[in-house]
């Protein structure tokens, strides 16, 4: 007899949430999410991906997998509402059942949504999303961790439905690992974004001038910089609201003064999503440097 197909919940149904469950159902999974309060836009999104729309307290009484890809900023509140849910319903919950937290966050806001679980019958394993959302042969890494082997080979054995999981396991290895490397990966590649972003609109601010000349001086001497900025600039516009906390929880995890950088990156970003959300004047600036930049690429 073959065993049961897994059965997931994913939260939330945004561009990464929608994508990995739209990968699992083309697998043959069955996939929960919760659309209470969200847009038609995410509605569709998951309809689109084959996701099963249920109440809060279904999610957890059908989900054998509780996948938590949420903002950064709103992991713990909904550990918090999973938690509560799952204690008020006891011994009617699947066994057994496990809660990933795929979230950029810190180690130790990771450990503290895995002690919410603690001495309760759900389980807990700690996974970074390194990547894009899934599309065609594409497939970013879930790098996981977890204090319990067995469950952290069963979380890997779900590759077989279209994720593509890599343990982190030897020495030391445990909860809050995935997260520390999701946020050194982060780190360096959103931070980076942050630094192109910053000194753009330094330049800009100084002079409109001083910002081409900045642009001309870039392809000259420093084309891979300025074809990453062309590259990697533009996409991070509509999500700079989420990475602003996403760059605080870096700045926890490096610690002390040298957080500080991180802390300052995260102002760029909350400043560029109030700029979406209003007079559009430093989107203005970014998406012109870019498109001199393209204009001016050296073949």
């Amino acid at each position: 007899m073959s065993p049961a197909m897994p059965r997931l919940a994913v939260v939330a149904a945004g561009a990464m949430g929608s994508a990995v469950a739209k990968r699992l159902t083309s697998f043959g999974c069955t996939v929960y999410t919760n659309l209470d309060d969200r847009s038609e836009a995410t509605r569709k999104r998951a309809q689109d991906a084959g996701m099963i729309d249920v109440s809060i307290d279904d999610l957890v009484l059908k989900s054998d997998w509780i996948l938590s890809i949420v903002p950064p900023r709103d992991a713990l509140s909904f550990a918090e509402k999973i938690q509560s849910v799952a204690a008020k319903h006891g011994s009617a919950l699947p066994s057994p059942q496990t809660f990933v937290d795929c979230n950029a966050v810190n180690p130790e806001t990771v450990k503290r949504i895995a002690g919410l679980f603690a001495g309760t019958n759900i389980e807990f394993v700690d996974a970074g999303i390194i990547g894009v959302p899934p599309r065609d042969d594409y497939n970013p890494t879930f790098y996981a961790s977890a204090e319990d082997g067995k469950i952290l080979d069963e979380f890997t054995a779900l590759s077989k439905y279209g994720l593509k999981v890599s343990p982190l396991k030897g020495e030391g290895a445990g909860v809050g690992d995935a997260s520390a490397l999701k946020m050194s990966y982060a780190g360096i590649s959103k931070g980076t974004v942050g630094l192109y972003t910053t000194m753009v609109l330094a330049a800009h601010a100084s002079s409109p001038a001083t910002a081409d000349a900045l642009m001309r001086e870039l392809q000259i001497s420093q084309p891979v910089l300025m074809n990453q900025l062309i590259k990697t600039v533009p996409p991070m516009l509509p999500k700079a609201y989420r990475w602003v906390r996403e760059m605080e929880e870096i700045a926890e995890f490096v610690g002390g003064s040298e957080g500080d950088v991180y802390r300052g990156i995260a102002k760029v970003y909350e400043r560029i999503e109030k700029s979406v959300a209003g007079d559009q004047k430093d989107v203005g600036t970014l998406t012109n440097f870019v498109e001199k930049g393209k204009e001016a690429r050296i073949d």
